[in-house]
């Protein structure tokens, strides 16, 4: 059977879309989705379903664990939630040591209740958030029970904070990082982001565009 599902590599700077129309002038094939939207400031694994037979799987990996390399700033937050937006210093914000960090992320560990930033993808009447917010309306998005694995710090040297996160489906790393602020009274915003897995798929399998729309067409 012809492979139809691909792990791609999504760069910085470009929305996960773009690579969608990047596979679709390389291979001509027009049916082609992704699973989980990475934002243009993230990078990392974008599980890719070419032809109605892919693009059918993708529900499947939508539903998969994912693990994230995070990096999140304290002292400051920004609209956006990440380093996108205008970064605001918090006033004599606190400066957590470990301990005191690690107890704060252990609270988010389980099953928890997650909002979703306003400048998230999920849609609103079939419009994504950002995309409301950015056109100057608002939105009201609702919390959502979601599984959080595990959460590994893997330097902090305030004010960033390097983890590894381990999570189930609907987690959002750009909310985890507001909240964690939040709970450390220092306020905190996402710095960078990559998706190092998603389900059996990993970084180090994942190809370039080219290289899986060359795979593709010389299989076909």
């Amino acid at each position: 059977m012809t492979q139809t599902i691909f792990p791609v590599y999504k760069p910085l700077g470009i929305s996960s879309f773009q690579i969608i129309r990047q596979l679709r002038a390389i291979t001509g094939v027009r049916k082609i989705g992704h699973a989980g939207t990475l934002d243009p400031l993230a990078e990392g694994v974008l599980v890719v379903g070419i032809t109605r037979n892919g693009t059918r799987q993708l529900s499947q990996y939508l539903l998969c664990d994912k693990e994230y390399l995070a990096e999140i700033k304290l002292g400051a937050t920004t609209e956006t939630g990440d380093r996108e937006g205008e970064e605001q210093l918090v006033e004599n914000a606190a400066l957590p040591t470990l301990v005191e960090l690690k107890i704060a992320l252990e609270q988010f560990v389980g099953e928890i209740w997650q909002t979703p930033h306003d400048y998230s993808a999920v849609k609103i009447k079939g419009k994504p958030a950002y995309k409301v917010v950015r056109s100057g309306g608002e939105v009201k998005l609702k919390p959502k029970r979601v599984k959080i694995f595990k959460l590994e710090i893997l330097d902090y040297n305030y004010p960033l904070i390097k983890l590894r996160a381990t999570v189930g489906s609907g987690v959002y790393i750009r909310s985890l990082a507001v909240d964690l602020g939040e709970k450390l009274h220092t306020g905190a915003y996402l710095n960078s982001l990559i998706r190092t897995k998603v389900g059996e798929f990993n970084l180090q399998e994942a190809h370039d565009v080219e290289e899986v729309g060359k795979s593709w067409n010389e299989i076909n």
